[in-house]
């Protein structure tokens, strides 16, 4: 079974995008672009190995979605990109997060 990670991020394309660029990782990618998917998603998927929010949320909605998160599912770690990157930095950004994270602990075999 693959590890699943959440994608958080203001538009949903850009989750889809990220996801499609990092196809070549061994990961079944989840979405998520408002507080109610978020929770569905949480709530839906018990496999959930760490969630990655982007940095096109408004401050208020960040921290708003890390509580959400913290309070349901406080097994899960919550990565949060920096701003300063900008928006091509998010690719790089969850792939080493996924590779240090995730994969590196993982035996395939």
């Amino acid at each position: 079974m693959k590890p699943v990670v959440l994608l958080i991020g203001r538009l949903p394309n850009v989750i889809g995008d990220v996801a499609q660029k990092l196809d070549h990782l061994p990961i079944q990618w989840l979405g998520a672009h408002d507080p109610d998917e978020v929770r569905r998603q949480l709530d839906a998927e018990p496999n959930i190995a760490c969630v990655i929010m982007g940095a096109g949320l408004d401050d208020a909605v960040r921290g708003a979605l890390v509580g959400t998160i913290a309070a349901r599912r406080p097994d899960i770690c919550i990565h949060l990109k920096d701003r300063a990157s900008g928006p091509d930095g998010l690719v790089p950004f969850v792939e080493r997060i996924v590779q240090h994270e995730i994969l590196d602990g993982l035996e395939f075999g």
